[in-house]
């Protein structure tokens, strides 16, 4: 683990990598790209990918009486009857029971689990088949986590990285040809989780992410989603659900897909692997946090790729659980090659733009639909520090730059031709929207199209 520090000189936050020639180099760029803090309260909790914000509550503190001879605080055995020249003070400290039970309800809760146990053969017609699920076991040292939250409140440090232990799974391969393609261990993990999506969603996500299960990577190839996926359309049972479609969101078939490509990603990303067709969102979707770790697909143009560099072999396992997707990829860890994350460093937050209506044929007249939800926009960047056998360094930047986007409602209205040289006209829904002045909107006056400000 690299050692991450955090100095703040009035408003300016530095992320310091003291990691050798190639952390100076790195330390100049988060020193360059440090954002303004915009909430100095909030705690930011992060391991991996993983990030927990959590605002210090009242109860993390208590107070305690101290006693004082002159200006030394001295020890008293009878408080009751305190020498001389003593005299008490009521001071506030940090409760460390209280701290300790919010990192345990909020965090350990989420993060803890036992180490996974899975084995990998084939069933009569020759498909690879998983019976159990191997996930890697974490464990969160909450004593550790505790006192390092206390040591950032005193100081004045945001961001506390977790100290997580480890378990690797238990994995037992059956098949000879897999083993000789070198698939033995697990050596990524891609997760992510879609709670509170619709039921389209949900339906979309199961469908997709099944495509994948048991597929195999040879040694030098490359890995391409949209291939693997297949076509998206009601044919291979997929439902319309939201996708973003140029400024707007709006049902299509195959919503929240990204959903699985951002899974998949996050799991080759944490690995190492050289990634060679990556792009994020438009703007910054609630499902895909913290910002940086989405990958969108949109067949056939957008692609999530990456390249085996091993020279084994790699056996991809999904799986969904609750809300929770996985992306499991196993093989043979590649010697001496060590990967670290960091980030995300976000700057140039901008807020949502004015509230944006249009009037449509493509809907019943009056009827109203929202086909985007105001969402600020941001750059975020990402570096993946990774180190080989024979020392050699490499720092990759990921960055990402998500739009601003205003609230945009659409309502239907009806075309008709009058006969008039200047074609169909539009007739208005009765509401008059001129009285809000929120709406970027034109009314026209009898006889008039409808004019929208872009």
């Amino acid at each position: 683990m690299l050692g991450i520090w955090e100095l703040r000189i009035g408003h300016l936050l530095v992320t310091c990598l003291p990691v050798g020639k190639v952390g100076n180099w790195l330390l100049v760029i988060l020193l360059l790209l440090a954002p303004l803090s915009t909430n100095a309260q909030e705690l930011t909790f992060q391991y991996q990918d993983q990030i927990f914000q959590i605002m210090p509550q009242l109860h993390w503190q208590k107070e305690e009486s101290s006693y004082f001879f002159r200006t030394k605080e001295v020890t008293v055995k009878d408080v009751g009857n305190p020498p001389k020249g003593v005299t008490k003070r009521r001071k506030r400290t940090w409760d460390s029971a209280s701290i300790l039970q919010t990192i345990e309800s909020k965090i350990a809760s989420v993060l803890n689990r036992p180490a996974g146990k899975v084995t990998i053969k084939r069933n009569e017609e020759g498909d690879i088949v998983f019976e159990g699920l191997g996930l890697p076991g974490r464990e969160l040292d909450t004593a550790l986590a505790t006192e390092l939250t206390q040591k950032a409140l005193e100081e004045g440090i945001y961001t506390i990285q977790l100290p997580v232990t480890e378990e690797a799974p238990e994995v037992f391969v059956e098949d000879d040809e897999l083993k000789e393609k070198g698939i033995y261990e697990l050596i990524s993990i891609g997760e992510s989780d879609f709670s509170r999506s619709p039921a389209n969603r949900i339906h979309n996500i199961g469908v997709g992410i099944s495509s994948f299960n048991g597929h195999l990577v040879e040694p030098e190839k490359e890995f391409s989603f949209n291939e693997i996926l297949g076509p998206v359309n009601a044919y291979n049972n997929y439902r319309k659900e939201l996708t973003i479609l140029g400024d707007r969101t709006i049902p299509a078939f195959g919503g929240g897909l990204c959903q699985v490509s951002t899974t998949a990603y996050r799991g080759i990303w944490k690995a190492g692997f050289p990634i060679t067709s990556r792009r994020n969102h438009s703007y910054a979707v609630r499902y895909y946090a913290p910002a940086g770790t989405d990958a969108t697909i949109f067949p056939p143009w957008t692609d999530l790729r990456f390249l085996n560099d091993t020279e084994n072999s790699i056996l991809i396992q999904t799986h969904t659980e609750g809300s929770n997707a996985y992306f499991l990829y196993y093989g043979t860890k590649p010697e001496g090659r060590e990967v670290e994350l960091v980030g995300p460093m976000n700057w140039d937050i901008k807020n949502p733009p004015e509230n944006r209506i249009v009037y449509t044929e493509e809907i019943p007249p009056g009827e109203k639909r929202v086909v985007g939800r105001a969402v600020p926009g941001m750059k975020t960047m990402w570096y993946r520090y990774l180190t080989y056998a024979d020392d050699k360094e490499v720092i990759e930047p990921f960055f990402s730059e998500y739009e601003a986007r205003p609230y945009y409602e659409e309502i239907g209205t009806l075309a008709f031709d009058d006969g008039g040289l200047d074609g169909p006209r539009i007739i208005l829904p009765e509401e008059d929207l001129s009285k809000d002045p929120s709406f970027d909107v034109d009314i026209p006056r009898r006889g008039e199209r409808v004019r929208v400000r872009r």
